[in-house]
């Protein structure tokens, strides 16, 4: 393979990021400064997250809905925290139509303040709860240091939003969205671990009583948030008046979450699991699993080749022909690397004559020969195979990366490389703006076994510190 198709990870990993954005033609910069064209093989990776993930919410109970790009500015004013939380990231329409506008309208930042107003129209008795809701969007935060997947001024999401009839089945309900839904998704999709946890206060969603997050580690050592699960408490329901008529009559407000991923994910599976020569996308979730390649032109390739594909994709795998002998073989290898494509069955004449193929596989660029009869049964333990390995490979350096601290200039040194855990009754408040102000924040905090802490005040909690996207 030609050198220096990718600026190498060690050498400038931001430069290595945008270099495999550009040459997998996954996204490009939008006209407006922080917008995010989506191109056709990136947006097919996002389509796979986004079927899955849907499968998965519906099956936790939440319904798709959609809600309106536009909100009165007066409906996040009701809630204080939240616009304060969100003022310097809105986008506010004040001219439509030609002329002034009355009320000025924000392009949603996100839909609280919106689906908390119809949630009061549509609950009147416990007997409609819980409503839970899902929707599928694009949102807007002006973002001041764009970077393509990771932060844009405009991304796509879902969020959900949840009433309930008491406290104990807010909370209940935001864990299992966190673990059955997103801490799964990650793991079983994405091939990507993360450590679940609960936000400080001061890192908290803007309106929250409590947010828990999912961190996973980069291969430069920093954290990205995959993912937020929130418990609202009765803020959002007593701003909007969100009330239900409970099973002994009484009228009471009803208890509210929200929770959301987006496109970062794509951001977050191209830093976890690439290297030097590109992507390496986990099967799953991979729009090609296997690419079929015509090395050249011979008497029977492309006829067997054809076959091939049919093949894989009578057994489910999503197999593509290449037949563009008209192309260098070496430059469309290179193209299949960088895409990350899990799997390359390389047909050629010589080989053939002699009745085999080569498989070749992205995750550590193994070549073997094997018979073309055999490959049919070979693909789907292979792909199996290698999703696990990229999990294990990405759990393996997030470990090596990870110093269990004593003491604050202990996680001040190793956030440097990677993540420190730190007793939370070490680090405490006062640590914890100590570390912010040098750009090392409390990602989340989480048990030594690796469950969620109750509080923030139980038995043994740990801080996970390290720099963040």
């Amino acid at each position: 393979m030609a050198k220096r198709v990718l600026t190498p990870q060690s050498e400038d990993f931001p430069r290595w990021y945008q270099d495999v954005i550009a040459k997998a033609e996954l996204a490009d910069n939008g006209p407006v400064r922080g917008t995010m064209v989506i191109r056709p093989y990136g947006y097919a990776i996002w389509e796979r997250m986004q079927a899955d993930m849907d499968g998965r919410i519906k099956a936790a109970g939440a319904r798709n809905a959609y809600f309106p790009l536009f909100i009165p500015e007066s409906y996040l004013k009701r809630e204080a925290e939240h616009v304060e939380g969100f003022s310097p990231e809105l986008a506010v329409v004040t001219h439509a139509g030609g002329k002034e506008l009355e009320e000025p309208v924000v392009v949603r930042p996100t839909s609280e303040t919106v689906i908390g107003e119809y949630m009061a129209k549509w609950v009147q008795s416990y007997r409609d709860l819980p409503l839970l809701l899902n929707q599928w969007a694009n949102v807007v935060r002006w973002e001041l240091r764009p970077r393509l997947f990771l932060r844009t001024s405009e991304f796509l999401w879902q969020e959900g939003h949840t009433a309930h009839v008491s406290e104990e089945d807010a909370r209940a309900y935001a864990e299992r969205i966190h673990v059955d839904v997103y801490d799964a998704f990650m793991r079983e999709l994405l091939a990507i671990p993360s450590v679940l946890g609960r936000k400080t206060a001061a890192e908290r969603f803007a309106g929250a009583t409590n947010t828990l997050a999912l961190e996973a580690m980069m291969r430069d050592g920093k954290a990205l948030q995959m993912g937020t699960s929130h418990e609202l408490g009765q803020n959002f329901a007593k701003a909007f008046d969100i009330r239900y008529l409970s099973d002994e009559g009484v009228e009471e407000h009803a208890w509210t979450t929200s929770w959301g991923s987006s496109t970062r994910m794509v951001g977050g599976l191209i830093m976890t699991h690439g290297d030097d020569q590109g992507l390496r996308v986990p099967p799953r979730v991979a729009p090609v699993q296997v690419l079929v390649t015509v090395v050249k032109a011979g008497e029977g390739v492309l006829e067997a080749a054809r076959a091939l594909v049919a093949d894989l994709v009578k057994l489910g795998v999503r197999a593509e022909l290449d037949d563009r002998v008209d192309t260098p073989f070496g430059r469309r290898a290179v193209d299949a690397e960088l895409k990350g494509i899990p799997l390359r069955v390389e047909v050629g004449p010589r080989d053939l004559a002699e009745g085999s193929v080569v498989l070749v596989r992205r995750f550590d660029g193994s070549k073997r020969s094997m018979p073309l009869g055999q490959v049919r049964d070979a693909v789907p333990s292979q792909l199996a195979e290698d999703q696990q390995a990229l999990y294990d490979a990405a759990l393996a350096f997030r470990e090596s990366r990870t110093v269990a601290a004593a003491s604050i200039d202990e996680a001040a040194e190793a956030a440097r490389s990677g993540w420190a855990t730190i007793p939370w009754s070490v680090l405490g408040v006062d640590g914890e703006g100590k570390l912010a102000a040098s750009g090392i924040t409390v990602r989340c905090l989480t048990m030594p076994d690796g469950s969620v802490p109750a509080s923030e005040d139980a038995d043994g909690v740990l801080a996970v510190v390290g720099r963040a996207y």
